[in-house]
């Protein structure tokens, strides 16, 4: 049977079309298990499990290998498509989303270590944890927006992001502010509230990436750059 241009072509299509979909599931996959992380290491800082401390822990190693995966098979999609155009701009995407991912799993394997401190210390309860729960709860919120505009290729979630971000950099001050006020009326507070500063400032930083997130879905589906950009002209260039 002779195989015609058209028909091979097709076929390539096909198969490039299913290696970009089983990226992208994949990373959907990983962006799922880094959520839980997050979620599990924001629990520590409530009971100061130990179980749960390894649980999170562990997590990083499998996040790690998934960051590896999914840039092997990126590297192997580039090697043997070549793609062009916004097929480019997808597996471009999919490093930087991937990169992101992983750098927030970090974050949560930071906020169990700093939780195992402040309990082996001798503490039963954390300071401020209603401040960090919302904090938290506000970056999650990011995650999940800007993964389920790069799910259903929506540009149009960065804007409300952006704007999020903003007050999660806002709480981070207050946050900051107000450890500060303590350690300088009483010195004794200073390694715990350094320990609480440096949680407050991993979950800012989670929101950092999921914003990170929202603005690479803007470069796919729109193929522009609004990295650095203030929150009007992103939400003005989206529109």
């Amino acid at each position: 049977m002779t195989t015609t241009a058209t028909g091979t072509h097709e076929h390539i299509s096909k198969q490039f079309d299913s290696e970009l979909e089983a990226a992208r599931g994949k990373i959907l996959a990983m962006a799922g298990l880094v959520e839980e992380q997050f979620r599990d290491a924001m629990k520590t800082l409530e009971s100061g499990d130990v179980d749960m401390i390894h649980k999170v822990l562990e997590t990083e190693e499998t996040v790690n290998a998934m960051h590896v995966e999914i840039d092997d098979m990126c590297v192997h999609i580039i090697a043997r498509r070549q793609p062009a155009a916004s097929d480019l701009r997808m597996v471009l995407t999919v490093i930087k989303v991937v990169n992101d991912l992983e750098r927030i799993g970090d974050k949560a394997a930071k906020i169990v270590r700093r939780a195992k401190q402040i309990f082996e210390s001798g503490r039963i309860n954390v300071p401020r944890l209603s401040d960090l729960t919302y904090q938290s709860d506000l970056a999650i919120n990011m995650l999940r927006t800007s993964l389920d505009g790069f799910a259903r290729l929506d540009a149009s979630v960065v804007g409300h992001v952006a704007r999020e971000d903003v007050k999660l950099d806002d709480e981070f001050r207050a946050i900051q502010r107000q450890l500060i006020t303590f350690m300088m009326e009483d010195p004794r507070t200073i390694t715990l509230s350094l320990e609480i500063i440096e949680v407050a400032k991993a979950i800012e930083r989670v929101g950092d990436h999921a914003k990170n997130i929202a603005e690479y879905v803007v470069y796919l589906v729109k193929g522009i750059d609004v990295r650095h950009s203030p929150v009007e002209l992103i939400e003005q260039k989206v529109q």
